[in-house]
């Protein structure tokens, strides 16, 4: 099941204009959506609109309260500003691969579980598993196998240095 996907119907509303959607009432899932759709917003516009701007116009377009001081707005900057040093800790990780040839959603996904795994304390077994849970839904049809692939690569490799 995708979050904040599943809802909609076709030819429907997403939403009724007066129901605003409480930030406080996203699951742990609908947030990292969120962040994911954020990341994916920002790629498209090339990193040349803020994401103030484009919270803004999901707070806006979505009938959603996304607080500026919110942990989806802080993990969405933090992701954005290290995506260089991301990408460059997930390079080497490819075998066969150019980074160039990933799509987007998938390099997205990564970047948020590397991300994850470097910054924060949640256990690597539930960053993987939800990345591979947004890989399902909104990258390519197999890119949640690449995505378990590198990603548990990652783990081993960190814990051998350890």
């Amino acid at each position: 099941m995708c979050p904040l996907v599943d809802d909609f119907v076709p030819g429907q509303p997403e939403m009724p204009q007066d129901e605003e959607i409480s930030y406080n009432d996203l699951s742990r899932r609908d947030v990292r959506s969120l962040i994911f759709h954020l990341l994916y917003s920002v790629e498209g516009f090339e990193y040349q609109t803020t994401l103030d701007a484009i919270v803004d116009n999901y707070n806006r377009g979505f009938n959603l309260a996304i607080p500026l001081d919110s942990e989806v707005y802080k993990t969405t900057y933090a992701i954005i500003e290290t995506r260089d040093k991301l990408d460059e800790i997930i390079k080497p990780l490819l075998a066969n691969w150019r980074f160039e040839r990933i799509g987007d959603c998938t390099k997205l996904i990564l970047r948020f579980a590397v991300w994850e795994l470097e910054y924060t304390d949640t256990p690597p077994t539930i960053v993987i598993n939800e990345a591979i849970e947004l890989a399902k839904c909104f990258a390519e049809k197999d890119a949640y196998k690449f995505i378990n692939g590198i990603l548990d690569k990652m783990v081993k490799t960190k814990e051998e240095k350890k």
